[in-house]
């Protein structure tokens, strides 16, 4: 249900699908907490599925330039598009820091005769697109990374977004899209900002999706550790902002349409260093898809939210009431409810409390972990957790993920207006359960 390769983690992804095979590229580097701009993401691992839950590694795929080149530090978020019989791949490249410590980022191209991820060559030694200091920072704090390129809705073109810096705003609040146009994939053209709301640090991780009436861009906002969503009837705009789309937790998404035809989200969790509820956040995990549902604007206005994806019920087993740490459960709610998961010492060390305005989960002792505001009641409540990962849908839309290491299984139990009963939970089947290493899932505590 979650996958990172043996001994490393997963960060910032693309997908691609061929001939019903998905291949993963993604950035790969340590389990730690301690980030080196230069050294932590320096190769793109690569992995292969035909459902996109159960992942299969194949190694490494690519990695940072020869020296002397704008990419010879480290390779960042990556976006291949079909190009020819083959792909067209543009990159992040590092090349330095500045006197001041930040990376010095560039775009470049790489090229294969293949649709399966491998035996790329890079197109020169030199970037194809970089920021121009008319509307974006070159220098200290800039942005120019994590390319997402698509067919130009006003030609036969091609336009990019990027994540940048716009140079007009303070850099705290400069965090924004950018934007660069190619009638070939070769030559690019850098136009002012796509979006630039002027209270965001960084956007990061921009991807741009078709809709019935117009685009959906999906964008991390750095400082709230999450993904929002935009909409415009035209690539150009005018963007209008919709809101959060995942929650905090929840970062570089991609959308693929799904073996069952379903447009879904596939994303990044985080994990803890050692471990443990104590650890800092790292570098995380690649965690299981959810159905991307877009309306068009009305009287409410466009939304976009992230729902259960049908698709994962093949991995569920058959209800049971023993104490399983893989499980999905469901509750009814009619008035406040409290359902508990695992227990420490007879005390809850994960429980979900609903009540009219909020989703909560709890750790040990009552600690907050996580919560979720309700814009209405909820009548149903889902819970998953895959070991220590955690996630809540409401109605079937996901609000809420959060990290639990402590406590033991227990049957589930359920407290709605004062009335205690258990929860059938569905066991969930793991794709490759037998692993053991550092990315392996986290098989609960130990004594």
């Amino acid at each position: 249900m979650r996958y990172a390769p043996p001994g490393l983690c997963v960060n910032d992804f693309a997908l691609m699908s061929n001939d019903g095979v998905y291949t993963l590229l993604h950035l790969q580097g340590p389990w730690t907490d301690r980030f080196d701009h230069l050294h932590m993401e320096t190769s793109y691992g690569r992995a292969v599925s035909t459902d996109l839950v159960s992942w299969e590694p194949q190694g490494t795929a690519f990695g940072v330039g020869l020296p002397g080149r704008f990419d010879q530090q480290a390779v960042w978020t990556m976006h291949p598009v079909p190009y020819g019989e083959g792909l067209a791949m543009f990159y992040t490249g590092v090349q330095a820091l500045t006197a001041g410590g930040w990376p010095l980022q560039a775009v470049g191209m790489a090229l294969s005769d293949r649709r399966d991820g491998t035996a790329w060559r890079r197109r020169g030694i030199g970037p194809v697109v970089c920021a121009d200091p008319r509307w974006y920072r070159t220098g200290e704090s800039m942005g120019w990374r994590d390319p997402f390129v698509v067919r130009d809705d006003e030609g036969t073109g091609w336009a990019m977004a990027i994540c940048a810096s716009d140079v007009s705003l303070p850099v705290e609040a400069g965090g924004c899209v950018g934007f660069a146009t190619s009638p070939d994939l070769t030559h690019w053209q850098v136009h002012p900002p796509l979006i630039s709301p002027g209270d965001i640090d960084q956007l990061e991780c921009p991807v741009l999706e078709r809709t019935g009436d117009g685009w959906l861009l999906l964008g991390c906002v750095g400082s709230a550790n999450r993904f929002d969503a935009w909409s415009a009837p035209r690539l150009r705009g005018p963007w209008e902002h919709l809101g959060p789309a995942g929650p905090p937790g929840a970062y570089a998404p991609r959308v693929i349409e799904a073996p069952d035809g379903a447009r879904v989200v596939l994303h990044t969790t985080p994990r803890r260093v050692g471990l443990r509820d104590s650890g800092e956040f790292c570098r995380g995990m690649l965690a299981q898809p959810k159905a991307l549902t877009v309306t068009p604007g009305g009287a409410a206005g466009t939304t976009a939210r992230l729902e259960w994806w049908n698709g994962l019920d093949a991995w569920l087993e058959q209800p049971t009431d023993s104490p399983v740490l893989h499980a999905v459960g469901d509750v009814d709610i009619t008035g406040p409810a409290e359902v508990v998961l695992r227990t420490d010492n007879g005390s809850p060390a994960l429980a979900v409390h609903c009540d009219a305005t909020h989703v909560r989960v709890t750790g040990t002792g009552g600690s907050l972990l996580q919560e979720a505001a309700l814009t209405q009641p909820v009548r149903r409540l889902r819970v998953l957790t895959v070991g220590e990962y955690v996630e809540v849908y409401a109605d079937g839309v996901f609000i809420l993920t959060t990290l639990c290491y402590s406590g033991r299984p227990v049957a589930w139990t359920a407290t709605v207006a004062g009335i205690v009963r258990s929860v059938p939970v569905r066991p969930v089947r793991l794709p490759v359960p037998h692993r053991d290493d550092a990315s392996a899932i986290w098989p609960g505590p130990t004594t």
